[in-house]
């Protein structure tokens, strides 16, 4: 044998090369359609309880255990069927859940499409038809939101990368003049979603750098306390470069004044991020557009389709009014991928994002809008925000319950009180923990200043009034059975 070659078994090989054989993967693929479609129709009509099939942590972990053998063994549509199984079922009329839907079946089918191309997107060579969806769907969320033509942006992996995209981008425009020690700081809501200050943290701006504003009685943002905020950050030697506003947030879905918190951004000249991964779709809706008042006025804005679009996770937008900002968070060098101005190579998103090896988010997004329209998710965004005002007015009408707020859109956050002399905290969790753990509905729960609320959030387009009361009468026969 030549020294200076390599002999590798041809047996190596062709182990990988069995295992992409078209006909045993057309064979695997037809089971698992017919598998996921049955699972599907049974889901969707709620037939399969429990909704969420609870499992030890421990015993789980012992389920699936780290023991894997050299040689091929099993049939992998098995496991498939374990997994639908054992999965949290968010297709269930009972779950309510977090902010995650039940996808739409089409869009799963992009995420399948997405992962056998395997395009990661840095550079449009490895991606060329999911950059220009992506451009696409960007100037359409753009569009969508007001923004003006002038806005550009960049799909992500999630909401909390996304909110450090936009702030990072804030620290380099806003970051203060040379010769201004001072550490900078954001105003942000009492009630803002912990990634705002896990960024602050990742920026080195330590504790002080999100000075909380208060919130009104509704978990609002009160813009009218916006200066006396600036000045306690200023007190404390900082320097106040911008302000996150929350459409909505996450504990109670309130919206913050938009237009106010603009105004104070604009007379004061900070940056103006509005972080509406939840709430950002409902630009869609005309009747509840105007929640969103101001939005069009931000600088950067995050928006998660993965929430209130029905898209598998992850997808989420970071748009930026002026798009010359949308480079200012990552513009990097790296000569064998990014060696020019990004602006010369606006196609290679990899200048725009954190990642490199970087999904195909816009195909799944693209194709649903491109094929089902979009007055389909005008209608379902505005549907999810009546059913959550409609199963706010069951719960008032209802004497043995508390809301805590009148929703502004699908988060609903109450509490049973069949005796206010008991501990509602203590009662409240042990409610939801019981019901979580038989798997007959899912729903979480928020700590507010009165106390511990359950919670729901409304995102399934199967789930129907009769499944709100037969919530609460689960919540009460619960409550009588644990005494």
């Amino acid at each position: 044998m030549n020294r200076n070659t390599i002999d590798v078994p041809h047996s190596l090989a062709g182990a990988a090369r069995s295992a992409c054989d078209a006909e045993a993967f057309r064979r695997m693929g037809h089971q698992l359609i017919d598998a996921t479609a049955d699972y599907l129709a049974d889901i969707t009509a709620g037939k399969r309880i429990p909704v969420m099939p609870w499992v030890e942590p421990e015993t789980m972990v012992y389920e699936w255990p780290p023991h894997f053998p050299a040689a091929p063994a099993g049939d992998m549509n098995r496991l498939f069927e374990a997994v639908l199984a054992e999965a949290t079922h968010l297709h269930h009329p009972h779950y309510a859940g977090h902010q995650v839907p039940g996808p739409l079946p089409a869009a799963a089918l992009c995420d399948f499409v997405a992962a056998i191309t395997n395009n990661a997107m840095a550079v449009y060579e490895m991606g060329m038809s999911g950059t220009a969806m992506e451009r696409s769907v960007i100037r359409w969320l753009a569009d969508s939101t007001g923004l003006g033509p002038a806005a550009d942006g960049v799909l992500t992996s999630g909401g909390s990368l996304g909110n450090l995209t936009a702030l990072l981008a804030a620290r380099a425009v806003k970051t203060p003049a040379e010769g201004d020690d001072r550490l900078p700081s954001l105003l942000v809501s009492e009630q803002a979603h912990y990634s705002v200050r896990r960024s602050v943290k990742i920026m080195g701006w330590g504790q002080d750098g999100a000075i909380a504003v208060p919130c009104d009685e509704r978990f609002r943002m009160r813009a009218d306390l916006l200066a006396e905020a600036q000045a306690r950050a200023e007190a404390l030697g900082r320097k106040v470069i911008g302000i996150v506003g929350s459409a909505c947030s996450t504990a109670t879905g309130s919206f913050d004044p938009l237009a106010a918190i603009a105004d104070y951004c604009e007379a004061n000249n900070l940056w103006f991020h509005v972080d509406a991964a939840h709430g950002g779709p409902a630009c869609l809706s005309a009747k509840y557009r105007h929640l969103l008042n101001g939005i069009e006025r931000a600088d950067s804005v995050v928006i998660d389709p993965h929430k209130m679009m029905l898209m598998p996770a992850l997808v989420s937008a970071v748009l930026f009014r002026n798009g010359d900002h949308s480079y200012a968070a990552f513009d990097e060098r790296a000569s064998y991928l990014l060696d020019r101005d990004p602006r010369e190579e606006w196609y290679n998103l990899g200048y725009r994002t954190f990642e490199c090896t970087k999904r195909m988010a816009s195909l799944k997004l693209y194709a649903c809008l491109a094929c089902y329209g979009t007055a389909m998710f005008a209608e379902y965004i505005t549907a999810m925000f009546d059913l959550g005002a409609r199963f706010a007015a069951l719960l008032r009408e209802a004497k043995d319950f508390e809301l805590a707020i009148e929703p502004d859109c699908n988060i609903v956050c109450f509490r049973y009180v069949p005796d206010r002399t008991c501990d509602l905290d203590a009662l409240q969790a042990a409610i939801r923990k019981t019901l979580v753990r038989e798997g007959s509905f899912y729903i979480v729960q928020a700590r507010l200043p009165q106390g511990l609320f359950m919670r729901v959030t409304l995102t399934n387009p199967f789930t129907e009034e009769s499944h709100l009361l037969a919530l609460m009468d689960a919540i009460r026969r619960t409550a009588a059975r644990l005494g």
